[in-house]
């Protein structure tokens, strides 16, 4: 079965889809099967990867229209099981009781085909972000490096601990990842990067040491609809992202 990892942050601004799509399609370039998935309703994911917004996606397999392996595009990012705004309608289209388990037995599905399964999550504590955190092994937090980036972490923390308790008794933290960094190696900049990782330690969470810096590749890359590892593959924050990656990567199956 896949490693299952869900890139996770309820603050917005902090490169979680960029992160997703980066991880997802790096692993890809690496010459790992990595399937995308995207729960959020913006779809942003879907649009970057060229998801065709025609055909059926996760909206239809969540709620039984079509089955898993149909529900998934060929992509030239990758596979991907497309989002879209209809996802908003879940919470209210969904009422019967076990529905947080519905994305793990999609995914259960096709799940021997990769070696990785990739979740952009909404940023919105709701159906959809409750059955990623159930389907997945593990979550990568993008943080910003800014010094609010573990303020309304608390939050998210009790909420994976109450998805541990009743619903994904294995899921793991993977690590916490500082993201748009600016390109400064000020002081200033330096110090923070020393207060996130003592806030880290204190609340026993690991952090990557690779650091993901702000860089106009990154919107050249989104503007082109493409990936970094093709558009801008010696970009300074390409060579963040295969760092981040390379960590990713040895920590196994967590």
């Amino acid at each position: 079965m896949a490693r299952i990892t869900t890139v996770l942050n309820q603050k917005g601004g902090v490169g979680k889809t960029t992160t997703a799509h980066a991880l997802a399609t790096g692993l890809n370039h690496m010459g790992y099967k990595a399937l995308a998935v995207d729960t959020d309703t913006q779809g942003n994911l879907s649009y970057a990867m060229h998801a065709d917004p025609t055909q059926t996606g996760l909206y239809e397999a969540m709620k039984g229209i079509t089955s898993a392996v149909d529900a998934i595009q060929h992509t030239p990012g990758g596979d991907l099981i497309s989002g879209s705004i209809d996802l908003a309608a879940i919470d209210v289209e969904l009422k019967q009781s076990g529905k947080e388990y519905l994305l793990r037995k999609i995914l259960t599905e096709v799940g021997t085909d990769y070696t990785h399964i990739i979740i952009d999550s909404p940023s919105a504590l709701g159906t959809m972000t409750l059955n990623a955190l159930t389907a997945s092994t593990d979550l990568v937090i993008p943080i910003g490096a800014e010094i609010f980036a573990i303020q309304g972490l608390q939050q998210l923390l009790d909420t994976i601990s109450k998805v541990k308790k009743y619903s994904n008794h294995d899921l793991k933290i993977a690590g916490l990842l500082i993201a748009r960094k600016d390109g400064y190696n000020t002081i200033a900049t330096r110090q923070l990067i020393e207060t996130i990782k003592t806030q880290a330690e204190a609340l026993h969470l690991h952090l990557y040491d690779a650091i993901i810096r702000e860089g106009i590749a990154i919107r050249e890359s989104q503007i082109m609809r493409g990936s970094l590892f093709d558009t801008h593959p010696r970009a300074k924050v390409t060579h963040d992202y295969n760092a981040f990656i390379g960590e990713y990567i040895k920590q196994g199956g967590i």
